[in-house]
């Protein structure tokens, strides 16, 4: 799955080269506390997935701008900020196989980083006057803090339907992935519709990225450092088990119920068993399917490049990768 991801990035290589160096000097502080702890997370990036997108987006549709580069920035910062805030809130100790933040340095300093980064996003667009970029992604933070208070608030009652499940999936991880798309057709001047379409291209993948992200949790194979049963265990309901609890007995519907609220890795299983039973696993995997076609139809709409050739493979790679 890496070495796809690899030969999509060697499309933008000179790009994602320069992207890389410069988002390191950006994230230096006069504070040496400051400095080392955005050290260790740059040693420990992730897949870079949206900053790839803003790139893409952008030379599929034109030039890259300076304005193309400090989009990736922008958007990259946020990501990593949201990161860094999600284990403080989920009391997580681990971060793609490594120790996070908050494991090291504790929580204050781990929401203080946090912070930080936030602020860096939004100086580097109120200094350049993109207050066209900032409006997009003080929504999309806004919206993101929203997400993340519906779903404790849901995981809580345990009422969570497939429509507020949408929702919640749309302000935590679609909504940035869709800012990225909107983002890079901005960043070249592209016509409304256009970056309309890859506001909604962008939207299609994050859905079919978080769905495939939720499916880990029940598949002992993925190699994506999440240990199956982690949503369960904080009590998120995620598509598959809103199908399954949707289509079960009531009996069936108590005993899962049951099992969240109560939850152990007896209980997991018990879960997951269900959950296979009522074709839980099979009806979010056709939703994610459904959701790829629509993005691709987007696509579909533009001249053939190998920019739109590598948006093709990173759509797949969304609901195919392991990681």
């Amino acid at each position: 799955m890496k070495s796809i991801l690899n030969s999509i990035k060697k499309t933008i290589k000179k790009e994602m080269i320069l992207f890389e160096k410069e988002f390191s000097i950006l994230l230096e502080s006069k504070i040496p506390l400051v400095n080392k702890i955005t050290n260790y997370i740059i040693h420990r990036k992730g897949k870079e997935i949206r900053p790839m997108f803003v790139f893409l987006i952008a030379k599929m549709l034109g030039c890259i701008q300076k304005k193309t580069y400090h989009t990736a920035y922008i958007i990259e910062l946020i990501h990593t900020a949201t990161l860094v805030h999600d284990d403080v809130i989920d009391n997580s100790s681990l971060r793609r196989g490594s120790l996070s933040i908050n494991a090291i340095w504790k929580n204050k300093k781990a929401v203080l980083i946090g912070d930080f980064l936030l602020s860096k996003s939004l100086l580097l667009a109120t200094d350049n006057n993109y207050y066209d970029l900032l409006k997009i992604i003080c929504k999309t933070i806004k919206n993101m803090s929203e997400g993340e208070l519906l779903q404790m608030d849901k995981s809580e009652k345990l009422d969570i339907t497939e429509k507020i499940y949408k929702q919640i999936i749309f302000y935590k991880t679609a909504g940035l992935i869709s800012a990225s798309c909107e983002g890079g057709a901005l960043s070249v001047n592209a016509e409304t519709k256009t970056i309309f379409q890859m506001k909604k291209f962008g939207e299609l993948i994050g859905l079919a990225f978080q769905i495939r992200d939720d499916l880990f949790d029940y598949d002992e194979l993925n190699n994506s450092g999440k240990p199956i049963g982690t949503d369960l265990k904080e009590k998120k309901i995620t598509l598959p088990l809103i199908y399954a609890i949707r289509n079960a007995s009531k009996n069936d519907q108590e005993s899962i119920l049951n099992s969240i609220k109560y939850y152990n890795n007896e209980k997991r299983n018990h879960i997951i068993y269900y959950v296979k039973k009522y074709g839980g696993i099979k009806y979010a995997t056709k939703k994610m399917i459904q959701i790829r076609d629509s993005a691709l139809k987007i696509l579909n709409k533009y001249p053939e490049s190998l920019e739109k050739e590598s948006l093709k493979k990173m759509v797949y790679f969304v609901i195919e990768r392991n990681i």
